[in-house]
C-alpha cells in the first residue's frame, strides 16, 4: 500500500514537472500577417529569405492556414516564391 502511494506521488510530481516545462512552449501565437514583413522581399522577388524571415515564419506556422484562407493574403502565401521561402527556411507548408 505504501509503495503504491509513493508511485502515485512520483507520477503526479513527474506530471507537474512536465507541465511546467511544456507550458511555455504551448503559448498561443498571436496571428499577425505583419509579423511576416521581413519575408516580403523574398516572397515578391527571388532574393533569399533572411534569418529573421525564417524565424518569423516558424513562429507564425500555426497561422498559415488562416492566411491561406484569407483572399487578401492567399496571393502572397500560396505563390511559388512563398514555397521557395518555406523550403529555404526548412518549414513544411501545412495541409489546410
Amino acid at each position: 500500500m505504501v509503495m503504491m502511494k509513493a508511485t502515485w506521488v512520483s507520477v503526479f510530481a513527474l506530471a507537474a514537472v512536465l507541465l511546467l516545462v511544456l507550458l511555455p512552449a504551448a503559448e498561443a501565437v498571436t496571428c499577425s500577417p505583419m509579423q511576416l514583413s521581413p519575408c516580403a522581399a523574398a516572397i515578391t522577388s527571388s532574393s533569399p529569405p533572411s534569418a529573421l524571415c525564417c524565424a518569423r515564419l516558424k513562429e507564425q506556422k500555426p497561422c498559415l492556414c488562416g492566411y491561406m484562407r484569407n483572399p487578401s493574403l492567399r496571393r502572397f502565401v500560396s505563390t511559388p516564391n512563398a514555397r521557395k521561402v518555406s523550403n529555404h527556411c526548412r518549414l513544411a507548408i501545412p495541409r489546410c
